[in-house]
């Protein structure tokens, strides 16, 4: 039976990148109103509609703490690096920012101990896996904002064309189901395995810690070993038994997302606005949305959250801080704002609110199982991206051979 999608707002996601401009701060902590405090708060789009998502939530925060006023900034995911970089040099980091890693900020004690700008109720309320990953040595620093996990999209029309009774749960099954699929011919493929640099990094943690391996945690970067050779064998085996699409070494994410909402591949790993997609796209698509295959069956998926942070500017912001992360936290402001960018909850209300939900529940269902890359070690940015580089060769070179490489790369820095 093809899924409904009800939240409509789930579509704007599509535009991850899109650049909305916005205005610099001023380097002040008051405004013109004397005794006023003024937050600097920098994000990024998620969407073409974020920057009014978040003026709505400081509208309605502003109206309710008058002495506080919040100054936006709204830069594009691809000079937000950059843009905070630069302000911090200068003196004026945002009072809270909305960006990825965060290990940096917090070893050079830039930033808050989270615990510090949220009362005990907030704090209690976030789901303990996400808040983990914003540790560095046992402290949080950051507040997780949006989640989202992976799941298995699968094309019910051409599992049953090729004879597959229900959804693959390991690996056996998966491989047997790819191929069955793939030989139904017509330029359809079994499994949609993207390699390429896009995301490398994503297709391989699924199937590395589908064997039980990891890539290490915030001291150690552990690639080679033989629980992660076990999952790059099984690439191997898929991509040499014609289960995948052609050229999977170059394949990225999101043109081949593309292709199984056109309904040309059986199966492939996606995220919850890929739900949203098919239903702009082709609404008529008969799909379901499944726990990710893994060797034994055993439940696992990729979790990824963006955070929010506060920089210790001036020590007499933390009150007013507090403030704006429990107003925004709120189910009644949180929630909608979650639900228009397409995202999940990383609240527990939140995502015991949105339960029964339809669209989020599979993507809900799994983050109690969720796994995540170890951002907080200084030799991630080199790890993922020697995953980009050197992943995709898979195709044609051993798996110990693109292992070995990888380890090689992180170790040399």
């Amino acid at each position: 039976m093809r899924r409904t999608r009800t939240l409509a707002a789930i579509a704007a996601t599509a535009a991850l990148t899109l650049t909305v401009s916005g205005c610099g701060f001023g380097g002040s902590g008051s405004d013109s109103d004397s005794g006023k405090t003024t937050l600097d708060f920098l994000v990024p789009t998620y969407s073409d509609a974020t920057k009014g998502l978040w003026q709505d939530v400081i509208d309605g925060f502003e109206k309710e703490n008058e002495d506080i006023s919040v100054n936006l900034e709204v830069q594009s995911w691809d000079n937000l690096e950059k843009v905070v970089s630069t302000k911090i040099q200068a003196g004026e980091a945002p009072d809270i920012y909305n960006g990825g890693p965060f290990a940096g900020f917090a070893s050079d004690e830039l930033l808050y101990k989270t615990e510090d700008v949220t009362s005990p109720e907030t704090y209690k309320n976030f789901d303990e896996g996400f808040l983990d990953n914003e540790t560095l040595k046992g402290t949080a620093y950051a507040l997780p904002l949006i989640a989202s996990t992976r799941a298995l999209f699968v094309n019910n029309e051409l599992l049953d064309k090729a004879g597959v009774k229900e959804a693959p749960k390991d690996w056996d099954e998966l491989l047997d189901a790819s191929k069955k699929v793939s030989e139904l011919g017509g330029g359809v493929a079994g499994y949609g395995m993207p390699l390429g640099s896009e995301e490398a990094q994503a297709e391989a943690a699924i199937w590395l810690w589908g064997a039980g391996g990891s890539f290490g945690d915030e001291k150690e970067i552990t690639i080679d070993t033989p629980e992660n050779l076990e999952g790059a064998k099984q690439i191997k085996k898929m991509i040499d038994a014609g289960a995948t699409q052609d050229d999977p070494g170059s394949s990225q994410r999101t043109p081949l997302l593309d292709i199984f909402v056109q309904g040309k591949i059986g199966m492939q790993v996606g995220l919850p606005p890929t739900v949203g997609q098919i239903e702009d796209s082709n609404p008529d698509l008969d799909y379901s949305v499944v726990p990710i295959p893994t060797k034994d069956g055993k439940p696992m998926t990729l979790g990824v959250g963006d955070q929010l942070m506060a920089f210790q500017n001036d020590g007499d912001k933390a009150e007013a801080i507090t403030k704006f992360f429990d107003y925004y936290y709120a189910d009644d402001n949180y929630l909608p704002w979650v639900e228009a960018e397409g995202f999940l909850p990383v609240t527990k209300s939140g995502a015991k609110e949105l339960a029964d939900d339809e669209d989020l529940k599979p993507f809900l269902d799994t983050m109690p199982d969720a796994q995540f890359y170890p951002s907080t070690n200084s030799k991630w940015s080199a790890t993922d991206g020697a995953f980009k580089s050197t992943f995709g060769q898979l195709e044609s070179k051993s798996a110990e051979d693109v292992l070995k490489s990888i380890q090689d790369q992180v170790d040399q820095g």
